[in-house]
């Protein structure tokens, strides 16, 4: 059975840095692509930052030059560093995993983890 398990998320003030965590049982996260998606209330989950297979990375406008998305083969964990955070940050964090590779078929999803940035 796969398992992704987020964790990191937490309060902090404008300009401060979190570092998110997906722990993946079940699934080698370097077989398909990874992502980390935001929720808002009210508002549609969006697309922060993807990892390909090959390690290439991708990442929404909103994060570019300010959060990082990395694997750790040996420990099949997903992380996002995010530096710099905004109140606009705010929101339920998943990592997700498509196992096709496409970053298009986002499969297999975690349950969250809040990160709440205030000014």
């Amino acid at each position: 059975q796969v398992q992704l398990v987020e964790s990191g998320g937490g309060s902090v003030q404008a300009g401060g840095s979190l570092r998110l965590s997906c722990a993946v049982s079940g699934y080698t996260v370097s077989s398909g692509c990874m992502g980390w998606f935001r929720q808002v209330p009210g508002k549609e989950r969006e697309g922060v930052a993807i990892i390909l297979r090959g390690g290439s990375t991708g990442y929404a406008d909103s994060a570019k030059g300010r959060f990082t998305i990395s694997q750790d083969i040996a420990k099949n964990t997903v992380y996002l560093q995010m530096n710099g955070l905004k109140p606009e940050d705010t929101g339920m964090y998943f990592c997700a995993a498509d196992p096709t590779g496409t970053c298009i078929e986002f499969q297999i999803w975690g349950r969250g983890t809040q990160v709440t940035v205030s000014s």
